[in-house]
Parts: structure tokens; C-alpha cells; sequence
């Protein structure tokens, strides 16, 4: 987009114009538009719009003394350029401008105002206590790609069902694909909404889309999973999480959406194996909820198993906890092949440390059975056949 001359100016950032462009394609429907003081409070009141559960208001409060200046002098018809990362990245004409508590913000969105709550934390020092409505556009050619990638698939496919499910894949691990297979056996296609938060916690995305991706090219059949990057707001954030990502699903033409029964938005309402109130209010989302199990490796089994269809106790049992085997390989271990499958790990671990062994070409030769050619090996070739290594048991 150009800039037009005279406009005044907001600015936003990128977590901000994300969810905008989110609102502007319909995938938060029927959440279409910047809500005014009226609106918000009512939505804010009900957790409800339009018949449909919204747990809280879509509104536009951006912190900084300069916008706090700006939102001040906005009169209604006003033609606002909205700025982020000093580019013009859309417009909006004010409709009006009205104060917020931002504190009740907080409280709708995570049930907490403490500020020791890391999302409270950040979403504090990036709201501010004036919002603005109004009529808007902007420029935000991730997601325009990502529904053309979604239908394009369905379309191809002419898929009848159509499930997904969220995921951070931080790591990724053996419990991720047997959920994926579990459910790709039931449906036509899959949408893997991966996880990209707008903080560096954990994997960087590249790194946990390629591994994904790497999973998806090898080990399922082909054109049935896309992967669709989920960039998750503040407002993906909070304990109504799951009702956002139902309805997200639903707009991207989904069926269904699978969550784990540790999911934590169920985990509110999952109780001694009985499921209450949530289910009731996503059932004016019209979409299917699936709840799927916990895995885990039973070391009697010697295999993946439901925790509710293995008789073994919990002392046979071995947990995809995802903060243990992640903190395996932030300190460059390979995980067990039980917990990661080792061409993950090696994709993992080559992308977080591409230089760390010297001489790799001539440990690998001296160490690993080859054809006899001598050819250039890759990281991850060398991290494969390391794995090879410690699975072969006949002096152990």
C-alpha cells in the first residue's frame, strides 16, 4: 500500500495486525469488524454474539503515548493510516473512540489480572485504555495464502470431512503422530494449524514446520495434510482458548478439531472422566469436537498405548512430556527413538547446531558401515546413523 498524504497515523504491531487481518478474512466469523463501546460491552457481558460463543470483545486499544495523543484528536470520519514496523499496512476510518479498563480486558481474556501470569505480563505492556471502531482494511498476505491453501486442498481432494488440529510440535513427538494417524484414518484430509506465537520460547517455527513437514513427506500418504502456520495472539492465549480455535477451524472450512484430553482450555471443564458445560456452548460453533486419549510408551506393551486401554500401572509408563525431551535437545542430545523418531531428531538438532563436530566426514567414516563410496554426508545424516548406532543391542 502507498501512503496518502494528510492522514493521521496509529501504530500498531505485528500481533495487532495479525489479528486484524484474522477478523478481515471472516476467520473469527461472526466477529467481522472492530466492535464500538456499545457492542463490546454487550459481548463482553453475554460472552456471546450473534447466537454464537465470542468469550470476549474485538477491539482495537494500542498502548504509547503517541497513540494515546492521536486516539485523543480522532474525530468520527477521521482516515486513519495504520502503521506497523514503520510501513503503512492498512487504513481505517473512525467510527468512535471510548475508554477501556484494561484490567477487565485482562480478566476477560485470562480469567487474572496478575501480572506474574506471563500472558497478562505481555499483553499488558501492549494495551492501552483508549479504543477505536470503525470501518478498516489492511494488507496481510499470510493468511489470504493460507485459506487459498486450505481450499485449494479441499478442492483437489473433494474432500468430504475435513479434520484438524492444533499444534506446537515443541517438539515434535511420537504421541503427535499417532494423534495425527488416529485421526487422518477418519477423515478425508487434515489441517495442522502449527502454533507461531509472536515470542522466541521454545523450537523457532522454522525448525518445528520443517520437522513437521519432514514427518508428513515421509510417513503419511500423500496430499491428505496440510500445515497451515497459526500465528496465535494474545487472544489464543487466555483459558478460552479452545472456543477461539473451534470457531478458527470451523472458518477454514473444517469439519472437526481434535484437542488431547489434557487439553488446557477441556482441563476447566474434564472432570473424572466426565465432559459438562464447554461441549454444550461449542455445539453453536457447528463443528465437531474430538477428544483423543493420552499416549503413552509402555515399557511392558512395548509399545504406544492409550493410558485408559493399558492395564500396566503408571511405573510402566513413559510420558511425551514435551518440556523434558525439549530440554534433551536444547542441550543437543538426541531423544530416545521411543520419544522422537530419529529422522526428527537429527532434522532438529542439525538445524539448532549446524557446526558444532569437526571433522564430521571423518567420524563418519570411521565410525559408520557405508557402501564404500565416499560421499559428502550431511548433519543429519550423521545424527541418523549415530541413533543407528545406539539401537544396535547385541553387546548391551
Amino acid at each position: 500500500m502507498t501512503f496518502s498524504k494528510g492522514n493521521r497515523e496509529l501504530h500498531i504491531d505485528t500481533e495487532a495486525l495479525s489479528t486484524l487481518a484474522l477478523v478481515q478474512e471472516g476467520l473469527l466469523y461472526p466477529a467481522t469488524h472492530l466492535m464500538g463501546s456499545k457492542e463490546a460491552k454487550e459481548v463482553d457481558t453475554t460472552h456471546q454474539y450473534k447466537g454464537v460463543p465470542l468469550p470476549f470483545s474485538f477491539i482495537l486499544a494500542p498502548t504509547g503515548k503517541k497513540n494515546k495523543e492521536a486516539l485523543k484528536s480522532f474525530k468520527r470520519g477521521d482516515r486513519v493510516d495504520l502503521i506497523s514496523q514503520e510501513q503503512k499496512v492498512g487504513e481505517l476510518i473512525v467510527d468512535e473512540v471510548f475508554p477501556i479498563d484494561p484490567k477487565e480486558r485482562l480478566l476477560n481474556i485470562y480469567g487474572t489480572a496478575d501480572p506474574s501470569h506471563p500472558g497478562v505480563k505481555n499483553t499488558m505492556n501492549r494495551l492501552g485504555n483508549l479504543a477505536v471502531s470503525g470501518e478498516y482494511k489492511v494488507e496481510y498476505p499470510l493468511i489470504k495464502d493460507t485459506i487459498h491453501r486450505v481450499q485449494e486442498l479441499i478442492r483437489r481432494t473433494g474432500a468430504k470431512r475435513v479434520s484438524s488440529m492444533m499444534l506446537a510440535a515443541n517438539p515434535f513427538n511420537r504421541a503427535h503422530e499417532r494423534m495425527i494417524r488416529q485421526t487422518l484414518s477418519d477423515a478425508d484430509i487434515m489441517v495442522l494449524f502449527l502454533r507461531k506465537p509472536f515470542t522466541n520460547e521454545g523450537l523457532r517455527y522454522d525448525i518445528r514446520r520443517d520437522a513437521l513437514q519432514l514427518f508428513i513427506d515421509n510417513f503419511l500418504p500423500r496430499n491428505k495434510v496440510v500445515v497451515i502456520p497459526f500465528e496465535n495472539s494474545y487472544m489464543f492465549a487466555g483459558y478460552n482458548e479452545l472456543i477461539l480455535d473451534a470457531l478458527l477451524a470451523k472458518n477454514y472450512g473444517c469439519h472437526e478439531l481434535v484437542i488431547g484430553k489434557n487439553h488446557a482450555g477441556l482441563g476447566l471443564y474434564y472432570d473424572k472422566n466426565r465432559l459438562n458445560t464447554l461441549f454444550d456452548t461449542l455445539i453453536n460453533i457447528d463443528i465437531d469436537i474430538k477428544t483423543v486419549d493420552e499416549f503413552v510408551y509402555c515399557d511392558t506393551c512395548k509399545t504406544l498405548v492409550s493410558t485408559l486401554t493399558c492395564p500396566h500401572g503408571q511405573h510402566h509408563h513413559i510420558h511425551y512430556h514435551s518440556e523434558s525431551i525439549m530440554s534433551l535437545i536444547q542441550n543437543g542430545i538426541l531423544p530416545p527413538t521411543i520419544l522422537v523418531r530419529k529422522e526428527i531428531s537429527a532434522n532438529i538438532i542439525s538445524a539448532l547446531f549446524p557446526n558444532r563436530i569437526k571433522n564430521l566426514q571423518e567420524i563418519y567414516y570411521s565410525l559408520m558401515p557405508s557402501s564404500g563410496l565416499l560421499e559428502k554426508k550431511s548433519n543429519e545424516q550423521f545424527y541418523i546413523k549415530l541413533m543407528e548406532l545406539y539401537q544396535t543391542s547385541s553387546l548391551t
